[in-house]
């Protein structure tokens, strides 16, 4: 059978009747076979230098494109108790519906008619501010009655002090007078007195000139007496004239004192009401809290408080709603290492989780059942499992995302990069080197901005 031993047996035993000396039969090579492999060959290499489209794959969630419109909890803002519940998961609510209703569990608010005597409260202290005006305009009016009264009892002291002065200028006139009226009677009583002597003149004479002496010596000292009398009377006067200045000014300080007593209660007054105004405001903010309403139209999601008669706090979440009118995209994750190939605008074919897809990774356009998007924000900053997070919206004439998706769904995207041959991609697949690093049109590195001004 092996063909060992030089003698054969072919000659002596018919091998066509038997299939084992078939199998191990010698035989020649099939030119089809041959042909085959050839062809097959030639097939390949020539595929080798068809066209790949490079692409960065990365896998994320469906998700809303504007923040306002993501899922998010509805919390309370006050302390309390639920009493009442509106609705139920699943529900679709509009914009301004209750929700929930909440009851008081703090004593502050027991009061049925906490606003109703915070208002009245409130009223008696503007009150108090309207009397408050009327006593500074009474006191202002008074002060001006006081420095009217002051100004004319001043002009009438310092009449006085005037007079005083003309009188002393008067009577200091006459009593220079009365001097020169004594010399004189002095002097005609001594020439009296030597003619008398000389017996020119009679005794009569003489003691006529002595009465008349007698007489000047008198008016002297009463015109003394008067002239000491006015000068006394304008001590007087100007004593009178500090007196009034002294008694209006103390008036008049006791009136502003009492004004700016008045002016400081009625600023605490102020103040007391701006307090009980925004207390009043609190109280009527707080009486609409017990309510809790959709903040926007959606689907109740979940009830992450239930039961009634359950105490809350203020900021516990109380239930999840999903808004309705939402634009979806999608949140995929990339290694640091593609990081660089990414760019706001970048083309992107989303796969989403349960619809029916054929995808060509390199080859997007004989692909079936994704759709479009494109790159419309990239993080600064990494993630915390490791990856850069980058959103994506529709985008294109295919950017009619299905309408059955929901938050949260799992998606993959394939981000399209350069064309290369497969042989090339091979080779960098092998190798395990990154994607061709480049730049969509329109879009320059720094470096070759810098050559640019160079």
């Amino acid at each position: 059978m092996l063909n060992i031993s030089p003698f054969g047996i072919k000659d002596k035993v018919n091998t066509d009747k038997y299939r084992s000396f078939g199998l191990f039969a010698k035989k020649e090579p099939s030119k089809k076979l041959s042909k085959l492999l050839v062809i097959t060959a030639g097939s390949l290499i020539l595929l080798s230098f068809l066209p790949w489209t490079q692409n960065i794959r990365g896998s994320g969630f469906v998700t809303a494109l504007d923040p306002s419109t993501r899922p998010q909890n509805i919390n309370s803002l006050i302390d309390g108790r639920v009493e009442k519940w509106y609705v139920r998961e699943g529900q679709y609510v509009e914009k301004g519906d209750t929700i929930i209703f909440i009851s008081e569990i703090k004593d502050n608010y027991f009061d049925p008619k906490l606003i109703e005597r915070t208002e009245n409260q409130l009223s008696a202290k503007r009150q108090s501010l309207d009397f408050y005006d009327e006593k500074i305009d009474a006191l202002d009016t008074q002060i001006d009655a006081i420095e009217q009264n002051r100004k004319l009892k001043l002009e009438q002291a310092r009449n006085y002090v005037k007079q005083a002065k003309l009188k002393i200028a008067a009577d200091s006139i006459d009593y220079e007078a009365a001097i020169l009226s004594l010399e004189i009677a002095e002097r005609q009583l001594n020439r009296q007195q030597e003619l008398y002597e000389e017996g020119l003149k009679s005794l009569t004479d003489l003691e006529t000139k002595r009465v008349k002496q007698r007489e000047a010596l008198a008016k002297k000292i009463s015109a003394d007496s008067k002239l000491l009398s006015s000068r006394n009377e304008l001590l007087n006067a100007k004593i009178s004239l500090n007196s009034v200045y002294n008694e209006y000014t103390d008036k008049l300080q006791k009136a502003r004192s009492d004004q700016f007593a008045t002016q400081s209660a009625y600023q605490e007054a102020r103040v007391e009401v701006e307090k009980m105004e925004n207390q009043l405001a609190n109280y009527q903010v707080r009486v609409g809290y017990y309510y809790v309403r959709a903040p926007q139209s959606g689907y109740i999601t979940e009830a992450v408080t239930t039961g009634v008669g359950e105490n809350i706090k203020a900021g516990d979440p109380l239930i999840t709603i999903m808004p309705s009118d939402i634009t979806f995209a999608v949140e995929m994750y990339i290694p640091p290492r593609d990081m660089p190939l990414m760019h706001v605008g970048e083309e992107v074919r989303i796969i989403f989780d349960g619809w029916p897809s054929i995808v060509f990774s390199g080859w997007p356009i004989i692909s079936y059942g994704t759709f479009s998007g494109e790159v419309v924000a990239i993080d600064r900053i990494i993630s915390k499992n490791g990856k850069y997070r980058v959103l994506v919206a529709p985008a294109g004439e295919e950017g009619n995302w299905p309408d059955a998706l929901r938050v949260g769904s799992g998606a993959n995207g394939l981000a399209l990069l350069n064309n290369v041959p497969i042989w090339y991609e091979i080779w960098r697949q092998i190798n395990g080197f990154p994607p061709n690093y480049y730049l969509p049109e329109g879009k320059e590195g720094d470096s070759m901005k810098a050559d640019k001004k160079k």
